[in-house]
């Protein structure tokens, strides 16, 4: 991305924040030389240098399948218009053109996939209890039939995305 020194954000601790309150992202790979996006909820985890992306997918899904590709993930934050004020007219002269505030995060690395069982529900049970908290009645991956669960677990494959570089770009106000 295009990053003017004034819209650089370099602190890892803002742009952990952002990922980790806009989870959502979209991971873009190659599949015969064309991108693909996928959109996929992620968890930031600490380690390494810039941290790691975790997430799991469908065994469908052939993005797997691209373990060992250098990939980037796209995290967006708010994004909103802003016309020129009144008074920056004036001000102006009415020099002034409307204007786009957002929040990005870019990050990088390459994805690796993971088959194993024991990895999968652990990682499963902390994002279940992660998104679940909130719940007058938080729900648990231990709630539903084991052969229920070993199924499902059957059916997936974790994905995990160490990061090795890591950009933001704040224009405008931060995100919320």
């Amino acid at each position: 991305m295009y990053l003017p020194a004034r819209h650089r954000q370099s602190d890892p601790q803002a742009m952990r924040a952002l990922v980790e309150r806009h989870a959502l992202g979209m991971l873009v790979t190659l599949d015969q030389g064309l991108p693909v996006a996928d959109h996929i909820p992620f968890e930031f985890v600490a380690g390494g240098e810039h941290g790691l992306l975790r997430a799991h997918v469908a065994r469908a899904n052939p993005l797997w399948r691209r373990a060992g590709q250098e990939v980037l993930v796209v995290f967006r934050g708010r994004a909103s218009y802003v016309p020129p004020d009144a008074q920056e007219k004036a001000e102006t002269g009415g020099r002034v053109v409307p204007t786009w505030d957002y929040s990005v995060v870019h990050a990088r690395g390459v994805l690796r996939a993971i088959e194993d069982p024991a990895w999968l529900l652990d990682f499963l049970r902390g994002q279940t209890a992660h998104h679940e908290a909130a719940q007058a009645q938080p729900w648990s991956v231990d709630d539903a039939p084991a052969s229920y669960i070993d199924g499902m677990l059957r059916a997936i494959v974790g994905i995990e995305i160490p990061i090795d570089r890591i950009d933001g770009k704040w224009k405008g106000a931060p995100s919320a």
